[in-house]
Protein backbone atom coordinates (compact mmCIF):
# COMPACT_ATOMS: atom_id res chain seq x y z
CA UNK A 1 0.00 0.00 0.00
CA UNK A 2 0.89 3.58 -0.85
CA UNK A 3 1.65 5.94 2.51
CA UNK A 4 1.21 9.31 3.45
CA UNK A 5 2.31 11.23 6.72
CA UNK A 6 0.28 14.29 7.80
CA UNK A 7 2.55 16.36 9.84
CA UNK A 8 1.39 19.72 12.11
CA UNK A 9 3.81 22.05 13.08
CA UNK A 10 2.31 23.70 16.07
CA UNK A 11 3.04 24.84 19.87
CA UNK A 12 1.73 24.34 23.25
CA UNK A 13 -0.60 27.07 23.21
CA UNK A 14 -2.09 25.66 20.32
CA UNK A 15 -5.99 24.77 20.94
CA UNK A 16 -9.20 22.95 19.49
CA UNK A 17 -12.34 23.87 21.05
CA UNK A 18 -10.98 24.10 24.35
CA UNK A 19 -8.39 21.29 24.67
CA UNK A 20 -4.52 21.19 23.34
CA UNK A 21 -4.49 20.61 19.56
CA UNK A 22 -2.28 17.77 19.54
CA UNK A 23 -4.58 15.64 22.19
CA UNK A 24 -8.00 16.89 20.35
CA UNK A 25 -6.13 15.92 16.91
CA UNK A 26 -5.15 12.14 18.34
CA UNK A 27 -8.89 11.90 19.67
CA UNK A 28 -10.23 12.72 16.62
CA UNK A 29 -7.61 9.74 14.41
CA UNK A 30 -9.22 7.61 16.86
CA UNK A 31 -12.38 8.05 16.47
CA UNK A 32 -11.88 7.91 12.51
CA UNK A 33 -11.11 4.23 13.18
CA UNK A 34 -8.83 4.26 9.94
CA UNK A 35 -5.52 1.99 10.14
CA UNK A 36 -3.08 5.15 11.03
CA UNK A 37 -0.53 5.59 13.71
CA UNK A 38 -0.11 9.09 15.09
CA UNK A 39 2.70 10.47 17.87
CA UNK A 40 3.36 14.00 18.93
CA UNK A 41 6.64 15.39 19.90
CA UNK A 42 7.70 18.75 22.39
CA UNK A 43 10.44 20.43 20.87
CA UNK A 44 12.98 21.38 23.56
CA UNK A 45 14.08 24.57 21.96
CA UNK A 46 12.23 26.50 18.34
CA UNK A 47 10.88 30.02 17.06
CA UNK A 48 7.89 31.72 16.28
CA UNK A 49 6.82 33.81 12.99
CA UNK A 50 6.60 36.61 15.19
CA UNK A 51 10.62 36.12 16.37
CA UNK A 52 9.23 34.94 19.33
CA UNK A 53 12.15 32.56 21.06
CA UNK A 54 11.06 29.31 23.08
CA UNK A 55 13.45 26.81 25.36
CA UNK A 56 13.63 24.23 27.55
CA UNK A 57 17.01 25.19 28.97
CA UNK A 58 16.65 25.97 33.06
CA UNK A 59 18.33 29.26 32.56
CA UNK A 60 16.42 30.32 30.21
CA UNK A 61 12.96 28.18 31.06
CA UNK A 62 9.99 29.82 28.46
CA UNK A 63 6.49 28.17 27.63
CA UNK A 64 4.53 27.59 24.76
CA UNK A 65 7.40 24.73 23.69
CA UNK A 66 6.68 24.00 19.51
CA UNK A 67 4.98 20.56 19.33
CA UNK A 68 4.83 18.33 16.33
CA UNK A 69 2.26 16.11 15.46
CA UNK A 70 2.76 13.01 12.90
CA UNK A 71 -0.16 10.65 11.44
CA UNK A 72 1.19 7.72 9.45
CA UNK A 73 -1.96 6.39 7.71
CA UNK A 74 -2.42 4.57 3.78
CA UNK A 75 -2.65 6.75 1.09
CA UNK A 76 -6.12 6.11 0.56
CA UNK A 77 -7.34 7.20 4.06
CA UNK A 78 -6.16 10.53 3.57
CA UNK A 79 -9.67 12.02 2.09
CA UNK A 80 -10.75 10.79 5.53
CA UNK A 81 -8.91 12.48 7.49
CA UNK A 82 -6.84 15.55 5.89
CA UNK A 83 -10.18 18.02 5.83
CA UNK A 84 -10.52 17.05 9.60
CA UNK A 85 -7.58 17.98 10.69
CA UNK A 86 -7.15 21.12 8.31
CA UNK A 87 -9.87 22.51 9.71
CA UNK A 88 -8.84 21.88 13.48
CA UNK A 89 -5.28 23.63 12.67
CA UNK A 90 -5.79 27.18 13.11
CA UNK A 91 -2.45 28.30 14.53
CA UNK A 92 0.73 25.90 12.63
CA UNK A 93 1.38 24.50 9.33
CA UNK A 94 0.28 21.52 8.18
CA UNK A 95 2.12 19.30 5.24
CA UNK A 96 1.18 16.18 3.85
CA UNK A 97 4.18 14.53 1.69
CA UNK A 98 4.59 10.83 0.42
CA UNK A 99 6.34 8.03 2.80
CA UNK A 100 8.18 5.03 1.86
CA UNK A 101 6.78 2.39 4.00
CA UNK A 102 8.88 -0.64 4.09
CA UNK A 103 6.25 -2.54 6.05
CA UNK A 104 3.58 -2.12 8.39
CA UNK A 105 3.21 -4.61 11.13
CA UNK A 106 1.05 -5.03 14.18
CA UNK A 107 1.52 -7.40 17.18
CA UNK A 108 -0.24 -10.71 16.33
CA UNK A 109 -2.27 -8.97 13.44
CA UNK A 110 -1.90 -9.87 9.53
CA UNK A 111 -3.09 -6.32 8.60
CA UNK A 112 -3.02 -3.17 10.62
CA UNK A 113 -6.07 -3.32 12.89
CA UNK A 114 -9.09 -1.04 11.07
CA UNK A 115 -7.88 -1.60 7.64
CA UNK A 116 -10.52 -0.47 5.62
CA UNK A 117 -11.72 -2.41 2.01
CA UNK A 118 -11.04 1.23 0.29
CA UNK A 119 -6.94 0.58 1.20
CA UNK A 120 -6.14 -2.80 -0.12
CA UNK A 121 -9.30 -3.42 -3.28
CA UNK A 122 -8.53 -2.74 -6.80
CA UNK A 123 -9.42 0.51 -7.79
CA UNK A 124 -11.39 1.36 -11.01
CA UNK A 125 -12.04 -2.24 -12.13
CA UNK A 126 -13.39 -2.67 -15.86
CA UNK A 127 -17.63 -3.00 -16.27
CA UNK A 128 -20.18 -3.09 -18.44
CA UNK A 129 -23.56 -1.96 -18.94
CA UNK A 130 -26.87 -4.33 -19.03
CA UNK A 131 -26.59 -3.75 -23.17
CA UNK A 132 -23.06 -5.05 -23.57
CA UNK A 133 -23.25 -7.39 -26.07
CA UNK A 134 -21.64 -10.70 -24.27
CA UNK A 135 -18.61 -11.51 -26.88
CA UNK A 136 -17.41 -7.59 -25.53
CA UNK A 137 -17.89 -8.84 -21.78
CA UNK A 138 -15.82 -12.46 -22.69
CA UNK A 139 -13.05 -10.03 -24.64
CA UNK A 140 -12.52 -8.16 -20.92
CA UNK A 141 -12.79 -10.80 -19.12
CA UNK A 142 -10.04 -12.46 -21.09
CA UNK A 143 -7.66 -9.45 -20.65
CA UNK A 144 -8.56 -8.87 -17.15
CA UNK A 145 -6.83 -10.72 -13.84
CA UNK A 146 -10.64 -11.49 -12.71
CA UNK A 147 -12.88 -14.04 -13.93
CA UNK A 148 -15.84 -11.61 -12.92
CA UNK A 149 -17.15 -8.33 -14.26
CA UNK A 150 -19.53 -5.99 -12.79
CA UNK A 151 -22.27 -4.52 -14.32
CA UNK A 152 -23.91 -1.46 -13.82
CA UNK A 153 -26.60 1.17 -14.30
CA UNK A 154 -26.36 4.38 -15.62
CA UNK A 155 -25.39 5.74 -12.36
CA UNK A 156 -22.38 3.41 -11.99
CA UNK A 157 -23.95 1.65 -9.58
CA UNK A 158 -24.16 -2.44 -9.58
CA UNK A 159 -26.82 -4.49 -10.02
CA UNK A 160 -25.38 -7.48 -11.15
CA UNK A 161 -21.79 -9.95 -12.12
CA UNK A 162 -21.06 -11.74 -14.97
CA UNK A 163 -18.98 -14.69 -13.76
CA UNK A 164 -16.74 -17.05 -16.16
CA UNK A 165 -19.69 -19.67 -15.48
CA UNK A 166 -22.43 -17.25 -16.28
CA UNK A 167 -20.72 -17.21 -19.93
CA UNK A 168 -20.65 -21.31 -19.93
CA UNK A 169 -24.17 -22.43 -18.13
CA UNK A 170 -26.36 -19.07 -19.65
CA UNK A 171 -24.83 -17.75 -22.61
CA UNK A 172 -23.45 -21.45 -23.55
CA UNK A 173 -19.66 -20.31 -24.19
CA UNK A 174 -18.48 -24.04 -24.90
CA UNK A 175 -15.09 -23.69 -22.60
CA UNK A 176 -13.28 -22.10 -19.92
CA UNK A 177 -12.03 -18.50 -20.38
CA UNK A 178 -8.13 -20.12 -19.60
CA UNK A 179 -8.72 -22.79 -22.41
CA UNK A 180 -10.13 -20.45 -24.50
CA UNK A 181 -7.59 -17.79 -24.69
CA UNK A 182 -5.27 -20.86 -25.67
CA UNK A 183 -7.19 -21.78 -28.54
CA UNK A 184 -6.83 -20.87 -32.39
CA UNK A 185 -7.82 -17.02 -33.19
CA UNK A 186 -10.50 -18.71 -35.21
CA UNK A 187 -11.68 -20.62 -32.93
CA UNK A 188 -11.72 -18.01 -30.51
CA UNK A 189 -13.64 -15.57 -33.02
CA UNK A 190 -16.14 -18.33 -33.64
CA UNK A 191 -16.54 -18.52 -29.82
CA UNK A 192 -17.32 -15.04 -29.20
CA UNK A 193 -19.18 -14.26 -32.60
CA UNK A 194 -21.35 -16.61 -31.06
CA UNK A 195 -21.85 -15.00 -27.84
CA UNK A 196 -22.79 -11.58 -29.72
CA UNK A 197 -26.59 -11.93 -29.61
CA UNK A 198 -26.73 -12.19 -25.76
CA UNK A 199 -26.37 -8.74 -23.49
CA UNK A 200 -24.97 -8.69 -20.03
CA UNK A 201 -28.18 -8.35 -18.16
CA UNK A 202 -29.92 -11.70 -19.84
CA UNK A 203 -27.38 -13.83 -17.86
CA UNK A 204 -25.83 -11.79 -14.87
CA UNK A 205 -26.38 -12.90 -11.90
CA UNK A 206 -28.09 -10.64 -9.65
CA UNK A 207 -27.99 -8.88 -7.12
CA UNK A 208 -24.37 -8.24 -6.49
CA UNK A 209 -22.67 -8.62 -3.24
CA UNK A 210 -21.08 -5.75 -2.70
CA UNK A 211 -19.53 -4.16 0.68
CA UNK A 212 -19.16 -0.01 1.64
CA UNK A 213 -15.68 0.87 0.71
CA UNK A 214 -15.17 2.02 4.55
CA UNK A 215 -16.00 -1.25 5.74
CA UNK A 216 -13.21 -3.14 7.62
CA UNK A 217 -11.13 -5.90 5.53
CA UNK A 218 -12.35 -8.41 8.00
CA UNK A 219 -16.15 -7.45 6.89
CA UNK A 220 -15.49 -8.43 3.32
CA UNK A 221 -13.80 -11.23 4.90
CA UNK A 222 -16.88 -12.34 6.40
CA UNK A 223 -19.08 -11.48 3.69
CA UNK A 224 -17.07 -13.59 0.84
CA UNK A 225 -17.73 -16.76 3.31
CA UNK A 226 -20.75 -16.47 3.87
CA UNK A 227 -21.72 -15.62 0.27
CA UNK A 228 -19.04 -18.40 -1.49
CA UNK A 229 -17.86 -15.86 -3.66
CA UNK A 230 -14.21 -14.98 -4.64
CA UNK A 231 -14.87 -10.85 -4.91
CA UNK A 232 -16.77 -8.68 -3.27
CA UNK A 233 -17.81 -5.37 -5.66
CA UNK A 234 -16.82 -1.96 -3.62
CA UNK A 235 -18.94 0.76 -3.57
CA UNK A 236 -18.79 4.07 -2.13
CA UNK A 237 -21.31 5.96 0.20
CA UNK A 238 -24.05 6.67 -2.92
CA UNK A 239 -23.60 3.07 -4.20
CA UNK A 240 -21.64 4.28 -6.67
CA UNK A 241 -18.75 1.18 -8.03
CA UNK A 242 -15.53 2.23 -6.67
CA UNK A 243 -13.41 -1.15 -6.58
CA UNK A 244 -13.36 -4.75 -6.66
CA UNK A 245 -11.57 -6.81 -3.77
CA UNK A 246 -10.68 -10.48 -4.22
CA UNK A 247 -8.91 -13.11 -2.23
CA UNK A 248 -5.85 -12.47 -3.32
CA UNK A 249 -6.01 -8.62 -2.41
CA UNK A 250 -6.08 -10.15 0.74
CA UNK A 251 -3.80 -12.62 1.00
CA UNK A 252 -1.60 -10.01 -0.99
CA UNK A 253 -2.12 -7.11 2.04
CA UNK A 254 -1.69 -9.43 4.77
CA UNK A 255 1.94 -11.07 3.57
CA UNK A 256 3.08 -7.45 2.23
CA UNK A 257 1.94 -5.64 5.54
CA UNK A 258 2.38 -8.19 8.12
CA UNK A 259 3.99 -11.77 7.75
CA UNK A 260 2.75 -13.05 10.49
CA UNK A 261 -0.62 -15.20 10.02
CA UNK A 262 -1.47 -15.03 13.60
CA UNK A 263 -5.04 -13.56 14.59
CA UNK A 264 -6.96 -11.25 11.82
CA UNK A 265 -8.95 -9.00 14.39
CA UNK A 266 -9.91 -9.85 17.11
CA UNK A 267 -12.81 -7.96 17.85
CA UNK A 268 -14.74 -9.65 14.57
CA UNK A 269 -12.78 -12.16 13.67
CA UNK A 270 -11.62 -15.47 15.44
CA UNK A 271 -8.78 -17.53 13.91
CA UNK A 272 -9.66 -21.29 13.54
CA UNK A 273 -6.90 -24.16 15.16
CA UNK A 274 -5.23 -24.26 11.93
CA UNK A 275 -1.67 -23.71 11.19
CA UNK A 276 -0.26 -25.79 8.54
CA UNK A 277 -0.99 -27.07 5.18
CA UNK A 278 -1.48 -30.15 6.30
CA UNK A 279 -5.14 -28.81 8.25
CA UNK A 280 -6.62 -27.94 5.46
CA UNK A 281 -5.55 -29.80 2.18
CA UNK A 282 -8.23 -31.63 0.58
CA UNK A 283 -7.26 -34.99 0.04
CA UNK A 284 -10.18 -36.09 -2.25
CA UNK A 285 -8.31 -35.60 -5.58
CA UNK A 286 -8.17 -37.85 -8.53
CA UNK A 287 -4.85 -39.07 -9.94
CA UNK A 288 -3.45 -41.42 -12.45
CA UNK A 289 -0.65 -43.67 -12.39
CA UNK A 290 2.41 -42.16 -15.17
CA UNK A 291 1.45 -45.04 -17.19
CA UNK A 292 -2.18 -44.22 -17.68
CA UNK A 293 -3.23 -43.56 -21.36
CA UNK A 294 -4.03 -40.03 -21.68
CA UNK A 295 -7.95 -40.93 -23.03
CA UNK A 296 -7.88 -42.31 -19.65
CA UNK A 297 -7.05 -38.98 -18.12
CA UNK A 298 -9.19 -37.01 -20.61
CA UNK A 299 -12.25 -39.07 -19.13
CA UNK A 300 -11.50 -38.19 -15.48
CA UNK A 301 -11.77 -34.69 -15.93
CA UNK A 302 -14.37 -34.55 -18.13
CA UNK A 303 -16.27 -36.93 -15.50
CA UNK A 304 -15.74 -35.67 -12.31
CA UNK A 305 -15.46 -31.91 -14.04
CA UNK A 306 -12.22 -30.93 -13.00
CA UNK A 307 -9.36 -29.22 -14.20
CA UNK A 308 -6.27 -31.42 -13.40
CA UNK A 309 -5.07 -34.82 -12.21
CA UNK A 310 -2.25 -35.43 -10.17
CA UNK A 311 0.28 -38.11 -11.83
CA UNK A 312 1.86 -40.66 -8.85
CA UNK A 313 3.99 -43.69 -8.91
CA UNK A 314 2.73 -47.13 -7.29
CA UNK A 315 4.62 -45.69 -3.97
CA UNK A 316 2.43 -42.78 -3.75
CA UNK A 317 5.47 -40.48 -4.85
CA UNK A 318 4.34 -36.93 -7.23
CA UNK A 319 5.65 -36.96 -10.17
CA UNK A 320 3.46 -34.07 -12.13
CA UNK A 321 0.12 -32.38 -12.97
CA UNK A 322 -2.26 -32.34 -15.81
CA UNK A 323 -4.29 -29.72 -16.57
CA UNK A 324 -6.80 -29.44 -19.61
CA UNK A 325 -4.82 -26.95 -20.76
CA UNK A 326 -1.94 -28.97 -20.67
CA UNK A 327 -3.61 -31.16 -23.15
CA UNK A 328 -5.45 -28.60 -25.20
CA UNK A 329 -1.29 -27.40 -25.42
CA UNK A 330 -0.22 -30.66 -26.47
CA UNK A 331 -2.41 -32.33 -28.54
CA UNK A 332 -4.11 -28.50 -30.70
CA UNK A 333 -1.67 -28.93 -33.45
CA UNK A 334 -1.26 -32.86 -33.93
CA UNK A 335 -5.03 -33.59 -33.40
CA UNK A 336 -7.63 -30.59 -33.91
CA UNK A 337 -10.03 -33.01 -32.04
CA UNK A 338 -9.02 -32.15 -28.66
CA UNK A 339 -10.63 -28.59 -29.31
CA UNK A 340 -14.15 -30.20 -30.23
CA UNK A 341 -13.46 -32.64 -27.47
CA UNK A 342 -13.57 -29.56 -24.81
CA UNK A 343 -16.04 -27.65 -26.96
CA UNK A 344 -18.66 -30.34 -27.26
CA UNK A 345 -20.59 -28.32 -29.71
CA UNK A 346 -20.55 -30.55 -32.93
CA UNK A 347 -23.79 -32.80 -33.60
CA UNK A 348 -23.89 -35.95 -31.68
CA UNK A 349 -22.71 -38.46 -34.70
CA UNK A 350 -19.91 -36.08 -36.09
CA UNK A 351 -18.71 -35.45 -32.31
CA UNK A 352 -19.03 -39.16 -31.75
CA UNK A 353 -16.55 -39.75 -34.93
CA UNK A 354 -13.98 -36.83 -33.83
CA UNK A 355 -13.76 -38.21 -30.28
CA UNK A 356 -13.28 -41.68 -31.19
CA UNK A 357 -10.61 -40.76 -33.50
CA UNK A 358 -9.22 -38.20 -30.73
CA UNK A 359 -8.86 -41.48 -27.71
CA UNK A 360 -7.64 -43.56 -30.58
CA UNK A 361 -5.11 -41.05 -31.26
CA UNK A 362 -4.57 -40.56 -27.62
CA UNK A 363 -4.26 -43.93 -26.39
CA UNK A 364 -1.05 -44.17 -27.82
CA UNK A 365 0.49 -41.41 -25.07
CA UNK A 366 0.29 -41.71 -21.42
CA UNK A 367 0.26 -39.28 -18.45
CA UNK A 368 3.71 -39.40 -18.21
CA UNK A 369 4.29 -38.16 -22.26
CA UNK A 370 1.96 -34.93 -21.01
CA UNK A 371 2.35 -34.42 -18.01
CA UNK A 372 4.35 -31.12 -16.25
CA UNK A 373 6.82 -31.94 -14.05
CA UNK A 374 8.01 -28.42 -13.82
CA UNK A 375 5.30 -27.42 -10.27
CA UNK A 376 5.28 -25.73 -7.42
CA UNK A 377 4.33 -27.97 -4.42
CA UNK A 378 4.21 -27.65 -0.63
CA UNK A 379 5.16 -30.02 2.22
CA UNK A 380 2.46 -31.01 5.07
CA UNK A 381 4.29 -28.89 7.75
CA UNK A 382 4.57 -25.75 5.71
CA UNK A 383 3.07 -22.96 7.52
CA UNK A 384 -0.37 -21.58 6.17
CA UNK A 385 1.41 -18.04 5.46
CA UNK A 386 3.80 -19.55 3.73
CA UNK A 387 1.41 -21.40 1.21
CA UNK A 388 -0.25 -18.33 0.55
CA UNK A 389 3.36 -16.52 -0.16
CA UNK A 390 3.98 -19.64 -3.01
CA UNK A 391 0.13 -18.82 -4.83
CA UNK A 392 0.52 -15.20 -4.87
CA UNK A 393 4.54 -15.55 -5.83
CA UNK A 394 3.93 -18.23 -9.25
CA UNK A 395 0.25 -16.89 -9.49
CA UNK A 396 -1.39 -20.18 -8.92
CA UNK A 397 -5.27 -20.59 -7.99
CA UNK A 398 -4.16 -24.36 -6.18
CA UNK A 399 -1.43 -25.97 -4.65
CA UNK A 400 -0.06 -30.38 -4.60
CA UNK A 401 1.17 -31.24 -1.06
CA UNK A 402 3.56 -33.70 -0.23
CA UNK A 403 4.71 -35.63 2.90
CA UNK A 404 8.18 -35.91 3.50
CA UNK A 405 8.71 -38.81 1.54
CA UNK A 406 7.58 -36.84 -1.49
CA UNK A 407 3.81 -38.67 -1.46
CA UNK A 408 1.39 -37.00 -2.56
CA UNK A 409 -1.53 -36.24 0.15
CA UNK A 410 -3.90 -33.53 -1.26
CA UNK A 411 -4.23 -30.21 -2.65
CA UNK A 412 -5.25 -26.67 -1.22
CA UNK A 413 -6.72 -23.76 -2.84
CA UNK A 414 -7.37 -20.27 -2.38
CA UNK A 415 -10.69 -20.76 -1.13
CA UNK A 416 -9.75 -23.40 1.52
CA UNK A 417 -6.77 -21.01 2.94
CA UNK A 418 -9.28 -18.04 3.36
CA UNK A 419 -11.41 -20.42 5.39
CA UNK A 420 -8.37 -21.57 7.35
CA UNK A 421 -7.30 -18.34 8.40
CA UNK A 422 -10.78 -16.40 8.87
CA UNK A 423 -13.83 -17.28 10.57
CA UNK A 424 -16.16 -14.19 10.66
CA UNK A 425 -19.54 -14.26 13.24
CA UNK A 426 -20.53 -11.30 11.67
CA UNK A 427 -20.51 -9.97 7.51
CA UNK A 428 -20.70 -6.06 8.15
CA UNK A 429 -21.57 -6.13 4.65
CA UNK A 430 -24.38 -4.23 2.71
CA UNK A 431 -25.90 -6.08 -0.62
CA UNK A 432 -26.57 -3.66 -3.50
CA UNK A 433 -30.16 -4.72 -4.85
CA UNK A 434 -30.92 -3.89 -8.67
Amino acid sequence: MEYKIVEIFTSEEAKWDGRPLYQAVVEQVIELRVAARTMVTRGIEGSYENGEIVTGRLEVLSYNLPMRISIILPARELDQVLPIVREMVIDGILAVRDLEVIAHQTKSLPLPRNTRVRTIMTPAPKRVGRGTPLDEVARLLLSSTFTGLPVVDEENRPVGVISQGDLIHKAGMPVRLGLLARAENGRTDAVLAALHAKRAEEIMTRPAVAIAEDQPVTAAVGLMLSNHVKRLLVVDGAGKLTGILSRVDVFRAGLRESPDWGEFQKQSIQVADLRTVADIERRDIVTVLPDAPVDEVLRLIDCHDIQRVCVVDREGKLLGLISDRDLLIAFADRHPGIWDYFAGKLPFTEQHRRQSELLEHLAAKTAADVMKTDIVTVAEETPIEEAVRLMLEHAIKRLPVIDREGKFKGMISRDSLLRAGFASNGTGGRHVQE
